[in-house]
């Protein structure tokens, strides 16, 4: 398929620079796959679509404060994303200019007595970093770390929790699973009420989800591995939803990719952990998950092409266009989608 297939024209004004107050006041979308009906609604709503026996599935991974700023010893300012964690205090991460850093280069975070050594070039602005020294290093990046917010949100959040779910529990994210944030405490509260099961995966965002598309042929566009983890407890509780025909719902693309990672051609949920470079786009057969709540996402992204593959190319350019239309709000702190 061509990429050119994913693209669309979004006004600037569009892109949501701060978070829906409350979080679940924000608009809906629903999208009924078998109707191809729209239907608009409030977030907060979205119970009405929920049945008794319902599983929901979200991803409960914690965005870390991965953005970093140094100096190399020798001079010069250096800016670092961290994307995983390779061994203990040694870091895959992102550079930006990365050309400007060589492997032996040392990198100072002020006074912090912490520094960084490069030991590896990794290719298309990756490095491997060795922070030293390795023990504190998780009090060194909550002092010195900033949330990495994407580049399209052009102001500073009043707070980190602005940019991480309510529920996040698992540290270990570089980027929020965004189609949680429109989830409030007492949002949960009522979905349990109707009998809806909640259940926690983790897939740790990084490099994978948002790395540009630069292939003409998407087919030909790798994904990066990033690691996941699906408990005994979650996998027992879907798995006895499918048996017995219940619906999985699942909470963001994060939490698609983790159980059609785990999923065996029959259906069924394995509990494991591991990395996972799966890449879903149209033509794609989808084994678990029967509905899915996101947001609105960029032109181009391997997001946009999985939501493509779960609603169907024509319905969902259609419901973008609706959305643009009716001056939704979109990316990260946007408004949210219900594909049923």
């Amino acid at each position: 398929m061509k990429l050119s297939e994913f693209d669309y024209v979004l006004p600037e004004e569009l892109i949501a620079q701060e978070p829906a107050y409350p979080r679940d006041h924000c608009r809906l979308l629903v999208v009924d796959r078998k109707s191809s009906r729209l239907e608009e609604r409030c977030f907060y709503e979205i119970v009405d679509y929920l049945r008794e026996g319902d599983v929901m599935v979200f991803n409960w991974s914690k965005v870390i404060p991965a953005r970093l700023f140094g100096r190399k010893v020798t001079g010069g300012r250096v800016e670092i994303l961290l994307l995983n964690e390779r061994d203990t205090g040694v870091w895959e991460v992102l550079v930006k200019r990365a050309k400007r850093l060589h492997v032996g280069d040392r990198v100072s975070f002020g006074d912090s007595g912490f520094s960084a050594e490069v030991i590896k070039d990794l290719g298309e602005g990756r490095k491997l970093l060795s922070f030293s020294p390795s023990e504190r290093f998780d009090d060194f990046l909550q002092k010195e770390g900033k949330v990495p917010l994407p580049p399209y949100i052009c102001r500073e959040v009043r707070s980190a929790d602005d940019y991480q779910t309510v529920y996040a529990k698992v540290p270990g994210s570089v980027a929020a699973p965004t189609a949680g944030f429109h989830f409030t405490e007492e949002l949960l509260r009522r979905i349990k009420s109707v009998g809806v099961k909640v259940v926690f995966v983790t897939l740790h965002v990084g490099l994978g989800t948002f790395r540009p598309v630069v292939v003409d042929e998407i087919e030909h566009h790798q994904m990066h591995a990033e690691y996941f983890e699906i408990s005994e407890d979650a996998a027992g509780l879907i798995n006895t939803a499918k048996a017995e025909r219940r619906r999985i719902v699942a909470v963001g693309t994060t939490a698609v990719r983790v159980l059609e990672t785990v999923a065996n051609d029959s259906g069924q949920v394995i509990a494991s952990s591991g990395w996972t470079d799966i890449f879903i786009y149209p033509g794609y057969r989808f084994k678990v998950v029967d509905a899915l709540v996101t947001n609105f996402h960029l032109p181009k992204s391997t997001l946009l092409m999985l939501v493509y593959a779960f609603g169907g190319t024509n319905l969902m350019r259609g419901a973008y266009d609706f959305a643009i239309r009716k001056r939704y709000r979109f990316y990260s702190f946007g408004d949210g989608m219900l594909i049923i």
